[in-house]
Formats: C-alpha cells, structure tokens, sequence
C-alpha cells in the first residue's frame, strides 16, 4: 500500500515535536566497573537541564538503564538507590529537558544505547520521511515524539554505527550531540557546527565525554581535548579512535561562556569564568555611573560582576543570595507565574547592604525580565537609592533555533520584542536597526526596557565586546540570539 504525501504531511499538525530545551550527556569507558564515575559525572551536569535524568550501563548481563523525573528533586536522591542495580564497564547519562534518556535500541547493528542533546529543527521533514517508510516510533509521552528515538533509527538505517552517525549529521538540522553506547566502545559525535560541545577526559585505564570539562577533575580525569565540529570519534578504555576529522565549520554556542556554561568548564581551550571576568571588564570600561558597590545576580550574573568590579576598583557586595538548601536546582514548575514565583524565592536580598545604597547589578542576560522586574522592586522597597543594571550580552531579539536557549517562550515573550512592538507596533519591524548598538531604534528599545524594569539605568554589552571576551572570531561563534547571523 502507498502511503500518500498529504497523509505524511499530516504529521505537522497531529505531533508536537520538540528537543532538549538544554541539556548535558555525559558518557564513561574503564577497565574496572565505571557505575560511580557515571554517577558522579551526570550528577555534574544537574544544572544544564531541569526535566529528567537517566544512566545505562553496558555489563556482563547486557544493558540496564534507568530514568528519573527530578522536576522536584535531585538527581543524586534519584539515582542513589539505583546504584546497586548496576554493573558493568561502560555508560552514559543524561539531564534532559524533555526526552526520557538514554533509549536503549536494538537493531541490525546489534544493541546500543544513545544519549542527545541539541534541537533538530527538521526534525517534522525527517519524521515525514520515517513515516513514508513505515516506521514507527515508541517513546512518546502524549504526542510527543522523542527526538533521541529518531537520530537512533537514522543511524541504525545504515551499515555500522560510524556510517550512522556521519548519515545523521549530515541529515540533521540545528543542532544534535549524540554519545552512542556499544559493545565496541562508546561513540561520540559533535553537533554538525559544533553549537554544543563535548569534551574528553582520560585518566589510567579510562576515558570519559562530557558536556562540560567541570566533571572531569574530581573525578581524576584530565582534559584531553575537545571535539571539533562534526568530529566523530570512538573511545574505549585503552584509547581514541578518529571516526571523521573535524570540520571546517564551527559556530558555537556563546551562551555557553555568558550564561548556562559552568564556571569550572573550558570549551574550544577557553574557560567560562574568566570570559565572565572579561565580559565585566568591557561592560566597565564603558561606563561611569557613580556607585556605592557592585553586585551580581547569582549564580552567573556573579563572575560577570567581578570583572565589572576589578576594572573600576569598586567594592564587590552580594546584595542578593541565593539559599538552595531545600529548593532542587530542577524544580521549575510549569505554570510561568508559579515559576517567575519559585525563581524570585531563591534570591534573598540583603537589607543591610542595600538601603541607602546606588548599586550597579551585572546579570547574564535579560531574557524575559519578569523576574527581574519583582526583583528591582524588592531592593528599591528596601531603601535603595538606585539600581543600575548592566547585562553580559545585547538585548535578544531571535529566539534560539538551534538550543532551544529560548524558544519555550513565544517571541514576543522576549523583552526586546515586546518593545519593538510597543515603539513600532510590529514585533517584526526594522529589526537589524534595533540590534545595531547605539542608534535611535536600539536607544529606544533599551529605555522602553529600562522603564518597564523601573531602573535608574540600563545598558547593554556590545556584540562586538561579547565576541572579544569569548575570544574565538566572530564567524565561529552563534551570534544568532542578537543579530540573527547564524546559519544550519
């Protein structure tokens, strides 16, 4: 029977499609049993994602896995009672914002299991095809198809997992790193352009990937390197095996060093916190406002508040701390006010330190403002001459197509767009003129900000200054959030 096109076409409509919002995969290979270095090494990806959690275990007996919910708890309270059901020399783990991982497979090529992290944004294109060909999909929750089950079945159409991978990313889209768990080793495949990276550890007798090179010390590994863009290489206990060179290509994510990045981690041999210290260093050198102290909005706003404080050799204060003992990292709620709620919770302004007080604030980004907003409110109830705000990147004005950094939101949920809007009446107008810094639309759209946020000021880091602090040409970073530049 032949399938007709406006049947497969009706996939659009009838499935909600959507990728990791963000997310960390983390991947283990040893010549003894590698459970608690698993353990451990997803645990230190817990702030990259907020939705679930999940291990598999490649053993003597085969693959054993095992997925978590931690919207309300933690993910070493998850797993730790797991500990014991595990065994064996090589895993991967996962924190997900949305598709239940790792999946375990089995196919043509044998068992594997695979981990993702990344947006595929043909992902409705690639299902069509799949559905052409008389595939069906399993791990759905509701409507949802799992983006992870998808690369699997697009790698397991080949003839060996290296061609698998190398089909998949040249079919992929957007953005997707995979680590593959099978009896020939662990794979590990770097997104087409590199938008999210994965780094690799080695220590005696073992060999790890990561999301983030912060997993690795306490864990007795060493950096060993980080692949390059498109890179495809298979690692066991003994050593690498390159799959396919790198490519020429590269545009990596520049939230990594602004916002969701570790400050421990280095990506492409740069590390996030001292980008934060540069970031602050330039978003001082040009300004004067007159202050009694700097602070940071924690937790990344922090780094970037030093360096603001070093370069104008003024007194660094936490006027806001964040108290974590009994609110999960991972607890968000759905609902967005009980979220805005759950956020402002955290912070606890410090009265002493800010009544009376002229305090300029870095914060990595404003994406929203909403919580922002309430926050500004608490410290101006607290007896706070002025607030002065100062971000660590432009306004964001396209959401993210390639991370999902900050497409949950609609666009006009963006605090750019809702001023572009009110000034122009479209969300959509003059767009460039509005992100070109310092002319008339960008001004306007900058004080319509700061008066909706109800600040003494308000200015922006340049992108130019962002992509000196990073370090790495302009052309090898996503930019897109801002200017709209990048490219799939």
């Amino acid at each position: 029977m032949q399938i007709h096109k406006q049947e497969v076409q009706g996939v659009r409509d009838h499935y909600s499609i959507k990728g990791d919002v963000m997310g960390g995969i983390f991947g283990v290979i040893s010549k003894d049993d590698c459970v608690n270095e698993l353990y451990y090494g997803t645990d230190y990806l817990s702030h990259l994602g907020t939705k679930r959690g999940g291990m598999a275990v490649n053993g003597e007996n085969g693959f054993s896995r095992s997925i978590h919910n931690l919207e309300n708890a933690y993910f070493r309270s998850k797993f730790e009672p797991d500990l014991d059901k595990f065994s064996g020399k090589a895993g991967i783990g996962c924190i997900s914002d949305t598709d239940e991982q790792p999946l375990i497979i089995g196919s043509h090529l044998g068992h594997f299991g695979i981990v993702t992290v990344g947006k595929i944004a043909n992902m409705t294109e690639l299902l069509e095809d799949a559905f052409t060909n008389r595939q069906t999909f399993s791990e759905m929750s509701g409507s949802e198809i799992n983006q992870t089950e998808l690369v699997a079945r697009l790698i397991s159409n080949e003839e060996s997992f290296a061609a698998g991978l190398k089909k998949a990313q040249e079919l992929i889209k957007g953005s997707c790193t995979i680590l593959l768990l099978t009896n020939k080793g662990i794979y590990a495949a770097r997104d087409r352009l590199g938008r999210t990276p994965i780094l690799i550890g080695k220590r005696d007798g073992a060999y790890a990937a990561s999301s983030e090179s912060s997993a690795f010390p306490n864990l007795g590994f060493e950096l060993n390197r980080c692949l390059g863009p498109n890179e495809i290489a298979r690692f066991t206990a003994e050593g690498i095996e390159q799959i396919q060179p790198p490519g020429e290509k590269m545009q990596v994510c520049s939230f990594l060093w602004v916002y969701y990045g570790y400050p421990a981690s280095d990506y492409e041999n740069i590390n996030v916190e001292d980008v934060r210290y540069r970031c602050g260093n330039k978003l001082a050198a040009n300004d004067d406002v007159e202050v009694d102290f700097v602070s940071g909005i924690p937790d990344s706003g922090i780094g970037h508040a030093i360096g603001y404080a070093n370069y104008r050799k003024l007194p660094y204060r936490r006027a806001f701390v964040k108290y974590t003992p009994t609110w999960p990292r991972s607890f968000m709620p759905q609902n967005q006010k009980v979220r805005d709620l759950v956020a402002r919770m955290k912070l606890i302004p410090i009265k002493a330190l800010i009544k009376n007080k002229s305090i300029c604030f870095c914060e990595d980004s404003i994406v929203r403002g909403t919580q922002l907003q309430d926050n500004v409110q608490i410290l101006f109830d607290y007896g706070a001459k002025e607030i002065h705000m100062r971000p660590a990147c432009p306004v964001l004005i396209h959401p993210c197509e390639f991370l999902n950094f900050s497409t949950s939101r609609s666009t006009l949920d963006l605090a750019g767009r809702k001023a572009i809007k009110a000034l122009d009446g479209k969300e959509d107008n003059h767009l460039v003129d509005y992100a070109a810094p310092g002319s008339e639309r960008n001004l306007a759209m900058v004080e319509f900000i700061r008066n909706r946020l109800g600040l003494t000021s308000l200015k922006f880091q340049r992108l130019d200054d962002l992509v000196d602090a990073i370090g790495l040409p302009k052309e090898k970073l996503c930019t897109h959030c801002w200017d709209c530049s990048s490219y799939y």
